[in-house]
């Protein structure tokens, strides 16, 4: 992009251009666009934002303007905004100073005209105390005018005199001593009295104007404060108006397009939002987005109450469970009151009572810049962080907690309709990322080897195990099984890098879910996790992405996009969407709600191309949907959750002690344990001593996997990069190590290599033989 090559400006006009502006030490100078006009200089990322985002503004009339170098300038208003900037060079400097100078005279003009016609006017309604206020103000304002008219007539005078004194002075020098000394000396002493009464005079007004200034200055301070009070006044009020606006046009077009269930806009002010704060250039690219009236791929709008109107037999197929209006029963009352499963229908068994508490978090307080600060651009997982950071959870336990709302699974396996199971699913998928909203806390990484056990088949159904199978990268198997019909299975690699200013996690590998009556097969892939503000602010954490859940076995598709918060978006935070299609891409089903709250589905009666158009100039889908049903709504959050790391009720069981589980476990891991139990300092000092153990097992292994590859070398000592490529992991080596109760095979629908359960631990457990697990702790 060329350079503008703008003319030296005239006073008055206009002045545009790129210049480069200081950002912070990670970013340095970057390219933006300024303009000049009406004495305030604004500036945008590109010249496209003009129209809708400006990035800062700086009042000329009170700023001040500083050169530095030949290419460099500074521009201030005091201390709460300062702008480095820099031109391309010299002469486009001076062009900018020049602009700058002349549009800075004319904003203090301006000011100065705008101040003098205010004190001219007085407020309606102000009556004749406001006309005495003006008076009085117009009586002092003449009365310090005649003190400046004296003292200037007594500066010229004083120049006067000064003047021929020193002619006399000089003309002493140049006579001799005789008749003629005593007259000289007579004029200048008569000169010097003068000067002397002049200079008397000029004191006398300083000081009459100095006290008249003092005896005002109280009212007029009292004055401009309560302008200034008046104008946050307003200031609040008109922002009142505009967020009022805002909920009106919401609820306007919620009514309008969004089917009834959607258009109740008190959702938009469900739980905590990021702080917008000031609009400024220095936060990063994905925290702001362009502003657009719908986010979304489609529209949808209330179906013909024609739809309504017909019989159940016309419209059954796949959507008798759903419900096809108000009258039907939904598939979660029908199937829980029908299923001769469902708990009410058996006898009732005493469950273990589980825990609802743990000790609260303390309040620690530990500078994060002095850690983080090296450690941009690595990955996480190779970032020594102390327990500060972390909650006393391991990652096993919180890859468990995906199993938080298996009762979806429960409903879906009961489900008759392939896309009616895929609504299941597809919520299912969006309820793993509930707990994570609060959750600020980094999981303690899992040592190689370290299981975690989930054994809720007495209460739930279903029991799950998960076996850390790599360190690096750090990878976790996990399976679980239930009684109800389904198998949950996944290996979860996660890939982290640190920006500076936020945090990124990439989880890599497939999940699939198989349910055994239909044989309904689906896989899916998890979505980016973003923690924002790792140096400064409040974290909170953002989910964006897409997810295609595909149905291997009969072609069914959701696609699920997670909205990335935006700044300027009017639409609902954390905002999920998606559509249920069959394997000739026909929609059946449109899926809305947010990953923190809820899921609901609707059915589609009808679909055309029509509406606004996209971002990408093609026009939107149209869906004509009947009523929407709910799938899932979080689970409210336990009484005092924000003092223990707004864990769930089922994270608060996690890492209960139980007997006869592996020695492996994470509930058995020490500086986990000390953690929750709120001796940090302890807890640091034995995850030091864990990793070191780690690290010297792993040097071993990799001796012994040297010796055997290489028997001729086997008293010397081969020292091996300490840590394996992503490449060695996913070929199955990793130091000579094999996992104990996963093994890698190929995945027969995605191709991937993966750890799939070989069985053996639950009757390990029956057993109580685990003479076989390492001693990793």
């Amino acid at each position: 992009m060329s350079e503008p090559k703008a003319p030296t400006p005239a006073p008055g006009d206009t002045y545009k251009g790129w210049l480069f502006k200081w950002t912070n030490y990670i970013k340095g100078y970057q390219r933006r666009w300024f303009v000049l006009s009406n004495g305030l200089l604004s500036y945008y990322r590109t010249q496209a934002e003009m129209g809708h985002t400006c990035r800062g503004t700086i009042n000329l009339a009170t700023a001040n303007i500083a050169v530095e170098d030949s290419c460099n300038f500074v521009i201030s208003n005091g201390g709460t905004q300062t702008y480095h900037l820099k031109a391309s060079s010299e002469v486009e400097r001076q062009r900018w100073i020049t602009a700058l100078e002349l549009a800075k005279a004319k904003a203090f003009r301006m000011q100065a005209e705008s101040d003098d016609s205010g004190d001219d006017s007085t407020s309606p309604g102000a009556g004749q105390g406001a006309g005495s206020r003006n008076s009085e103000v117009q009586s002092t304002l003449r009365t310090l005018g005649s003190k400046v008219e004296d003292l200037s007539t007594c500066n010229d005078l004083i120049a006067k005199h000064g003047s021929a004194l020193q002619r006399s002075l000089s003309e002493l020098e140049g006579v001799r001593l005789g008749g003629e000394t005593s007259e000289k000396i007579r004029q200048v002493t008569e000169r010097a009295t003068l000067f002397r009464i002049t200079s008397n005079a000029m004191i006398n007004a300083c000081r009459d104007f100095l006290a008249l200034a003092q005896a005002h200055s109280k009212r007029w301070q009292k004055a401009l404060q309560a302008e200034r009070e008046q104008r946050v006044r307003l200031e609040e009020t008109l922002e009142q108006l505009a967020k009022q606006h805002n909920h009106l046009e919401r609820a306007f077009r919620g009514a309008t397009v969004l089917p009834p269930s959607q258009s109740n806009p008190a959702i938009d002010s469900k739980g905590p939002v990021p702080g917008k704060g000031d609009v400024s250039d220095e936060d990063e690219e994905n925290e702001f987005f362009d502003a657009c009236e719908d986010v979304q791929e489609f529209i949808t709008v209330p179906a013909d109450p024609k739809y309504h109107r017909r019989s159940g037999s016309n419209v059954s197929g796949i959507s008798s469970e759903l419900g096809m209006d108000d009258g039907t029963t939904s598939l979660d009352e029908q199937s829980l009151a029908s299923s001769p499963e469902s708990p009410q229908s058996q006898e009732v068994v005493p469950v273990r009572k589980r825990r609802s508490r743990i000790p609260d978090k303390p309040n620690y307080s530990l500078n994060l810049w002095s850690i983080m600060k090296n450690c941009i651009g690595k990955e996480l997982s190779k970032i020594p962080m102390p327990v500060n950071f972390n909650e006393p959870l391991s990652m096993l336990q919180r890859l468990s907690e995906d199993l938080e709302y298996y009762e979806l699974l429960d409903r879906g396996a009961k489900c008759q309709s392939s896309l009616e199971q895929m609504c299941y699913v597809a919520a299912f998928t969006v309820s793993s990322y509930s707990t994570t909203v609060h959750r600020t806390g980094k999981p303690f990484n899992p040592l190689l080897g370290e299981t975690f056990e989930l054994d809720r088949m007495q209460e739930s159904g279903y029991r799950s195990l998960c076996e850390q199978v790599s360190h690096h990268p750090p990878a976790a198997a996990h399976h679980a099984i239930s009684e109800r019909g389904w198998t949950l299975r996944q290996e979860i690699a996660l890939a982290s890098k640190f920006r500076g200013k936020y945090l990124s996690i990439m989880p890599l590998g497939s999940i699939h879910c198989i349910f055994e009556k239909s044989n309904n097969h689906y896989t899916w892939k998890k979505v980016t996790t973003t923690v924002h503000n790792i140096i400064v602010g409040k974290l909170w954490i953002d989910q964006s992405g897409e997810i295609d859940v595909v149905n291997h076995r009969t072609g069914d598709r959701c696609h699920l996009k997670f909205a990335p918060y935006s700044y300027f978006s009017r639409d609902v935070a954390r905002k999920v969407t998606g559509v249920v299609t069959d394997k000739n891409g026909k929609a059946h089903y449109v899926l809305s709600g947010t990953w923190d709250e809820k899921m609901e589905c609707s059915r589609v009666m009808q679909s055309s191309r029509g509406g606004e158009n996209g971002a990408d100039g093609r026009q939107k889908t149209v869906y004509q949907t009947l009523k929407a049903k709910e799938l899932w709504r979080k689970t409210p959050l336990p009484e005092g959750a924000e003092n223990m790391y707004y864990f769930s009720t089922l994270a608060l069981t996690l890492n209960e002690p139980e007997e006869g589980i592996a020695p492996t476990d994470s509930r058995r891991r020490p500086d986990q344990r000390l953690m929750e139990q709120g001796r940090w300092e302890e807890a640091n000092a034995e995850k030091q001593r864990l990793e070191e153990k780690q690290r010297t097992t792993r040097r071993e292994r990799e001796r012994e996997a040297n010796r055997t590859a290489n028997p001729a070398e086997e008293a010397e000592e081969v020292e091996i990069a300490s840590e394996p490529s992503e490449t060695t992991y996913k070929s199955g080596h990793h130091d000579n190590y094999k996992s104990m109760w996963f093994e890698q095979q190929v995945d027969p629908m995605t191709g991937e290599p993966t750890h799939i359960y070989r069985g053996g631990y639950w009757e390990a457990k029956e057993q109580g033989d685990w003479d076989s697990c390492p001693n990793i702790f």
